[in-house]
């Protein structure tokens, strides 16, 4: 009967530190940055499903860092109950030994999705009366019409590339991306 852990973070700027460390009793750890909601396979989820064995019991410090959504729970679960392998949710207090925590883990599963969708449609909603009020989104420009006229000229008379990326304090990329078509002129 081993404890075996899992944490998982959205993206790479994020830390998986706080959930390590919750973790540290657990006689192993698959840890992973990757999107919950991403199309892409959560490989460590898989491996550390894999290994898991009967009597083990996983341990996640959220439900959220566990699974997408309640059909991804519910199925993460029953993988878990062929295996015999309890789930233990640290920070809601769940353990689906018992079967008050079987309630429970669905029960706030289908909750998470629930406000994890509002949150979507709120956001939707507020970009699309951003946009309606004419917000732009996206970084700004890096150099006006006038300057980009003004780089495919200096680029017609001659003007390096690295001398370009200099006066404009841009990439090599930016600049030719700037250029567009006078962009052809050999560097």
């Amino acid at each position: 009967m081993s404890s075996i852990g899992y944490a998982r973070v959205s993206s790479y700027g994020q830390s998986l530190d706080v959930q390590l460390e919750k973790l540290n009793h657990c006689d192993r750890v698959f840890k992973e940055k990757q999107s919950g909601r991403s199309t892409d396979k959560r490989e460590q989820l898989a491996l550390c499903l894999d290994y898991v064995r009967d009597g083990d019991t996983l341990v996640v410090t959220k439900l959220d860092r566990l699974a997408r959504s309640t059909r991804d729970l519910l199925n993460i679960l029953n993988a878990l109950e062929k295996k015999q392998v309890k789930l233990n949710v640290l920070d809601q207090q769940i353990d689906t030994s018992t079967p008050s925590g079987r309630l429970l883990v669905t029960l706030l599963g289908s909750i998470a999705e629930f406000e994890n969708d509002l949150r979507r449609d709120r956001q939707m909603d507020g970009i699309s009366h951003a946009r309606k009020s004419g917000v732009k989104f996206g970084r700004k420009k890096s150099l006006t019409d006038t300057q980009v006229v003004e780089m495919r000229q200096k680029r017609t008379d001659g003007l390096l590339i690295k001398d370009l990326m200099t006066h404009y304090g841009l990439s090599k990329a930016s600049v030719y991306r700037a250029l567009g078509a006078g962009g052809d002129v050999p560097a």
